[in-house]
């Protein structure tokens, strides 16, 4: 099966009895020391869509999906267990925020791949880690939990073309990792930029490359700078980095 993004959703309910369905059979996922360091925040009603939107970029989906969930990197419950069982936790560091975001994202994926299967659509969000803060206190998580994805899901409403991706040359490296050439870099990238699609957006941004598009204007330097110190502030908010 190849998979798609899906942005449009019929009105048929998700239930309950599958969507806890999915996430029972989604926790079997690698996880490390089986501490499970996720949670996810079910998002049904149309007033809390409406308030999460805008920290998606107003993506109209958001509002529009049946289920919107948040998956979040947690060692609070870790935390509060250990503390209730005489243990010493001491999870509030880098590291740490670091497996359990391994942990959301690798329950996120194997979830995303069940609900696939079960004929579900959804849409991945990466605008999750751009406004962390203002995500943190609609959702009211605490202290050692931190926002990491967010997929919106639901029936799908239309069949959109499967986007490219590179060929395995340009993923794959044997034994070390071997420097790009320019010779391998218009190889790997030959067909995604002679993509009708892609061309349209070179000829929509008046610029003279794909790569431009991105650095230019979709993801640019000071933007990434600038959303990393907001990054940087609600980890210390959460309580894994210090000042």
């Amino acid at each position: 099966m190849v998979r798609k993004s899906i942005r449009k959703y019929t009105s048929k309910p998700v239930s309950e009895e599958l969507l806890n369905s999915l996430l029972q059979q989604a926790e079997r996922t690698q996880t490390m020391g089986n501490l499970q360091l996720y949670s996810v925040i079910v998002t049904r009603s149309e007033e809390m869509k409406s308030k999460l939107s805008p920290f998606h970029f107003n993506q109209p989906m958001v509002k529009q999906a049946p289920v919107v969930l948040t998956f979040c990197a947690d060692y609070n419950r870790t935390t509060e267990w250990a503390l209730q069982r005489k243990g010493h936790p001491g999870y509030g560091n880098l590291l740490s925020y670091q497996n359990a975001a391994t942990d959301a994202l690798l329950f996120c994926q194997r979830f995303c791949d069940l609900a696939e299967a079960a004929g579900l659509g959804l849409c991945f969000l990466g605008t999750t880690i751009y406004q962390p803060l203002q995500i943190i206190n609609l959702l009211k998580l605490p202290k050692l939990v931190m926002p990491v994805a967010t997929i919106t899901l639901g029936w799908p409403d239309e069949n959109p073309a499967p986007t490219l991706r590179l060929p395995i040359s340009a993923i794959r490296h044997d034994e070390v990792y071997h420097a790009h050439t320019p010779e391998s870099i218009d190889r790997d990238y030959q067909e995604t930029e002679a993509d009708p699609t892609n061309q349209s957006f070179v000829n929509l941004n008046h610029t003279e490359t794909l790569a431009q598009v991105f650095t230019d204007i979709r993801y640019t330097a000071s933007d990434c700078v600038a959303m990393s110190k907001t990054l940087r502030q609600a980890l210390v908010q959460q309580g894994f980095l210090e000042e």
